[in-house]
């Protein structure tokens, strides 16, 4: 355990922002993240891709809402999976860092289909126990580990990551100091992936309403498409490849909002979505 792994908070937490985000998340156990972990002990914090199999709405009245809560739960895993076809080859040499971890949910996929070390990281103390006790229940506590650090200071050495991915985590924090860091600990050549919603700058200098009412749900700030693509090539990070998955994944909130375990943001969601304000995007990039 290195002496970042026994800081306390005020050692992680510079600001009172993100404390805040930190006292959200320490606090959160929203069903809809809970309740979809529990159906393969695999626990996301993040949103689903991919067609929806509609016949879950069918059938009996009794079953209707755990047949949702798999479909679901389906869907997310195919946006991990997703995300994990953009690092590259990768071996059980490599080391490879999953920045906002939340409760593991990626970061185990990585090293199953991998076999790598993975390392995550959270502000949240609470997603570090849980994820950490995931580890020691799956038996690969050896190769996956979770930290309770800030990924804009992650201190992590130098080059040590072959790989490098945020999943729906890069609306917490200042774009421009995140890729510097990222940067900094990736290894010449090595890959960055994001999947994140941003808003559309073509839509309006400033995020529309429904994308306003997301940040105040989550207690984020939603980036400009533009400002990812500026804040990369500041910090020596090349796109590759680039793919709007919003049409994918409105098929996800479709089904989310009409299940018991919606949380009341689904309609913001998808206004923002179809009416163009708003965008889900997959970035890859190679350090330069």
């Amino acid at each position: 355990m290195t002496m970042l792994d026994s800081s306390t908070s005020s050692d992680v937490l510079a600001t009172r922002y993100q404390r805040s985000v930190a006292d959200y998340w320490n606090q959160e156990k929203a069903p809809v993240n809970i309740r979809l972990g529990e159906v393969s002990g695999t626990f996301h914090h993040h949103y689903g891709i991919g067609e929806v199999d509609w016949s879950v709405l069918d059938g009996d009245e009794a079953g209707r809402e755990e047949r949702i809560i798999k479909e679901l739960h389906r869907l997310e895993g195919a946006q991990a999976e997703y995300l994990l076809d953009q690092l590259g080859e990768l071996g059980p040499d490599d080391r490879i860092l999953d920045a906002g971890s939340g409760r593991g949910g990626t970061s185990f996929l990585a090293n199953l289909r991998f076999g790598c070390q993975v390392d995550g990281i959270s502000i949240s103390e609470e997603q570090v126990k849980f994820a950490d006790n995931q580890a020691r229940e799956r038996g690969v506590a050896d190769r996956v580990a979770f930290h309770f650090r800030n990924m804009l200071h992650n201190g992590f050495p130098d080059a040590t990551f072959r790989s490098v991915w945020n999943n729906e985590s890069t609306m917490y924090v200042d774009l421009h100091k995140l890729f510097a860091e990222h940067a900094r600990v990736l290894r010449p050549g090595g890959r960055y992936v994001t999947i994140t919603g941003c808003y559309n700058d073509v839509h309006g200098r400033q995020p529309s309403r429904a994308v306003s009412q997301i940040d105040a749900h989550y207690i984020c700030d939603i980036h400009p498409r533009s400002e990812y693509f500026a804040a990369m090539s500041a910090n020596g990070l090349v796109p590759i490849s680039v793919v709007d998955l919003t049409a994918a994944t409105i098929p996800y909130w479709e089904l989310r909002a009409k299940a018991a375990v919606a949380s009341g943001i689904e309609d913001a969601f998808l206004t923002a979505y179809r009416e163009g304000s708003f965008h889900y995007l997959m970035i890859a990039a190679d350090k330069a």
